[in-house]
C-alpha cells in the first residue's frame, strides 16, 4: 500500500512531496485539498512545514491516491524485495486461518497464538506474503537469536540483528524493543513490514514510539495473551491494527500443543508462621488504612512506599508488609509440597516460577538446585537451557525471566510457587510446558499458601478458560 513516487505537474516549489524526518512525516508545501483529505497533518511554525506521526503514512498516501492527488514520496527508503521459503512447510489450520485473517484485515492487525503454536512461522508467512523489508521488534535477547535462527533457516537469507552487542542491519531485521526505542527514529523509513512480537509490550510509554515512528503500512502484532489489566492493549490496535484473530490453549491441546492439566494445591500455614503472618500483617494494614491508602485506587502502591519511608511507623510497617510476604510465599508447608512434586517427577523436567529473586535465591539454596533470572550471564543462562535440553538437568528455578520468550521444549511439568495475580503471567507460565512431543503431556501445579493474601491471587490469575482443565 506504499504511494510510489509520483512527480507533480506543479510548479517545482509547489510540489506536494511527503519527507520523513526523525519518526514524523512532512509536507513542505500543503495544498488545500490535499490537507484537507490529511487532517493529521498539523503547521509546526518553527520549520514552516507540516507534521504528522510517521504511522500515518498509509492512511495519508491512501487518501491521495483516491483523489488522484500527484505527489512525489520521499518518506518511504524501501522497495518490495520478493521473499521466499528456503524450508517449505504445510502451515497447521490455525496458522493459515490467521494469516487468511491478517492479510482480509489488510495486513494489518494482532494475533492471538498460545506459546507453543507457531507464532514465528506465522510471521515467515506473513513475510513471504508481503514481500516487504521487514523488521520484527522482541522483548529479550534470548527472543533475538530464537527469531533469526528461524527467519535464517525458513528464508534462506541473512538475517541482521540489532541488540545484545550486535548491530547488523539487513532486508530482514530483529531488534529488541529497548534498541528500537532508541534507534526507530532512524530506521522507521526502511521497513515496509512492522512485526511487534509480545506485543503487549508495545503500549509501554517507553515502547509506543516505536510503532509511532515507522512507516511501515503492513503490521503484524503477535502475543499469546493481548489483554492487559490497563487496558493499554488499545494502543496496541491503534498502532498495529485491531484483533484479527485468536485461538485458545484448549483449541489446540492434544494435536498441536501438548495435553495438560492443572492442579491447585493449597496448603496451610504452621502455628508458629500464622501467629507471626497475622502479626505482621497487622501492622502493615494499620499503617495503610492510618494514612488512607487504597491499593484498588491509582497510585496506591507509590502513596505507600512514599509514606512509608518517612517515618519510623512507616519503615516498621514496610518490613512487616515484606515478613508476611516472604511468610505466604516460603512458607515450610509450601517447601514441603514442592519437595513431594519434585519427588513424584524426578524423572521430567520440572521448571519452578517464583515471584521474585529473593525466592528463587533462597530455594536455590535450600534445594541445591540452580536458578535462572535476569542477573545470570548469558553464558551461564546457555549452559543451563542446554544441560535442560539434554536431560543432565531436570529441575530449574527462575522468578520471570522464562516467563516469555525462552524455548524450553523438553519442559513438561511447571510448578507455581509464587506469582502475581496476573492472567497474563499464568498463562505465560502455563504455555512454557505446552511444546508438542512425542507422548509428552504436561502437568501445571500451583501452590498457594491459604491465606487470604495470595488464596485471594490464585483466584485472580485462575480466571481464564485454560485453567479450568484439572484432573
Amino acid at each position: 500500500m506504499e504511494g510510489g513516487a509520483r512527480l507533480s505537474k506543479l510548479p517545482r516549489a509547489m510540489a506536494l512531496e511527503l519527507h520523513y524526518d526523525r519518526g514524523t512525516l512532512v509536507v513542505p508545501v500543503l495544498p488545500e485539498e490535499a490537507g484537507r483529505l490529511a487532517p493529521d497533518l498539523q503547521p509546526d511554525p518553527r520549520a514552516q512545514v507540516h507534521r504528522a506521526p510517521a504511522h500515518r503514512y498509509r492512511a495519508i498516501v491512501l487518501a491521495w491516491r483516491a483523489a488522484g492527488l500527484e505527489y512525489q514520496d520521499l518518506a518511504k527508503k524501501f522497495v518490495p524485495q520478493p521473499f521466499a521459503l528456503a524450508q517449505p512447510f504445510e502451515p497447521f489450520p490455525h496458522q493459515a486461518q490467521a494469516l487468511e485473517a491478517w492479510v482480509k484485515g489488510g495486513s494489518r492487525g494482532v494475533v492471538e497464538l498460545p506459546t507453543g503454536a507457531g507464532k514465528t512461522l506465522l510471521a515467515v508467512l506473513a513475510i513471504v506474503k508481503t514481500g516487504r523489508p521487514t523488521l520484527v521488534v522482541v522483548p529479550t535477547i534470548d527472543l533475538l537469536v530464537q527469531w533469526q535462527k528461524v527467519l535464517g533457516e525458513r528464508l534462506g537469507v541473512p538475517i541482521g540483528m540489532i541488540g545484545g552487542g550486535a548491530n547488523d542491519r539487513q532486508p530482514i531485521t530483529i531488534i529488541t524493543y529497548d534498541s528500537a526505542a532508541n534507534q526507530i527514529e532512524h530506521l522507521g523509513a526502511s521497513f515496509g513490514l512492522l512485526i511487534a512480537d509480545e506485543c503487549h509490550h508495545l503500549p509501554a510509554p517507553a515502547y509506543r514510539f516505536i510503532a509511532e515512528a515507522s512507516i511501515a503500512p503492513f503490521r503484524l502484532g503477535l502475543t499469546a495473551t493481548f489483554a492487559r489489566a490497563d487496558g493499554a492493549e488499545q494502543v496496541a490496535s491503534q498502532l498495529l491494527g485491531p484483533m484479527v484473530h485468536q485461538v485458545a490453549i484448549d483449541a489446540l491441546a492434544g494435536e498441536y500443543l501438548s495435553p495438560y492439566e492443572v492442579h491447585s494445591v493449597p496448603v496451610p500455614l504452621s502455628e508458629v508462621e500464622a501467629a507471626e503472618y497475622e502479626s505482621s500483617r497487622q501492622t502493615y494494614l494499620n499503617f495503610i488504612r492510618s494514612q488512607g491508602i487504597r491499593f484498588d485506587q491509582p497510585g496506591g502502591w507509590a502513596r505507600f512506599l512514599q509514606r512509608a519511608h518517612q517515618s519510623a511507623i512507616g519503615r516498621e510497617a514496610f518490613a512487616a508488609y515484606r515478613r508476611q510476604r516472604r511468610i505466604a510465599l516460603t512458607s515450610e508447608a509450601k517447601l514441603e509440597a514442592l519437595w513431594e512434586i519434585l519427588f513424584r517427577h524426578r524423572k521430567d523436567r520440572v521448571l519452578v516460577f517464583t515471584e521474585d529473586n529473593e525466592t528463587v535465591y533462597r530455594l536455590a539454596h535450600l534445594l541445591l538446585l540452580p536458578a535462572i533470572t535476569h542477573q545470570t550471564p548469558a553464558p551461564e543462562r546457555s549452559v543451563l537451557l542446554q544441560a535442560f535440553a539434554q536431560g543432565d538437568l531436570r529441575v530449574l528455578l527462575t522468578a520471570k525471566v522464562l516467563n516469555e520468550g525462552v524455548d524450553v521444549p523438553a519442559a513438561n511439568v511447571g510448578v507455581v510457587l509464587s506469582g502475581s495475580g496476573s492472567v497474563r503471567e499464568h498463562v505465560q507460565r502455563l504455555g512454557r510446558i505446552l511444546r508438542k512431543q512425542e507422548g509428552k503431556r504436561a502437568v501445571l501445579y500451583e501452590i498457594y499458601t491459604d491465606v487470604a493474601a495470595e488464596s485471594g491471587i490464585s483466584e485472580r490469575r485462575r480466571r481464564h478458560e485454560a485453567y479450568q482443565r484439572s484432573e
